[in-house]
């Protein structure tokens, strides 16, 4: 039995058997046997494109949600206190050993 080479294959031919799928006229096995692809990448493929769509109107840019990283570094900051605390409280009481 021969191995088969891993293929490449293009973006504008994702999109396009995505967007056959998207039509609905064939049924899954019927686009796999027409663009030779696996019927679960091609449902792979279908679920990027609705996922992704929003983007082409953003002219490419996909907003991520803002993140406050003052507030994140203070809940770090704050996080390494309590656990420096914790960490000092057993060690004196002895349930921590101190070779950490």
């Amino acid at each position: 039995m021969t191995k088969r080479t891993r293929r490449k294959h293009s973006s504008a031919f994702k999109a396009k058997v995505a967007l056959a799928a998207f039509t609905g006229d064939k049924t899954l096995a019927e686009l796999s046997q027409q663009f030779e692809v696996h019927p679960n990448q091609i449902t792979k493929w279908k679920r990027q494109l609705n996922e992704q769509a929003a983007a082409v109107f953003n002219g490419g840019k996909v907003s991520e949600p803002s993140v406050d990283l003052k507030t994140l570094h203070a809940k770090i900051g704050q996080l390494t206190l309590e656990n420096d605390f914790l960490e000092n409280a057993l060690t004196k009481a002895g349930l921590l050993c101190a070779k950490r």
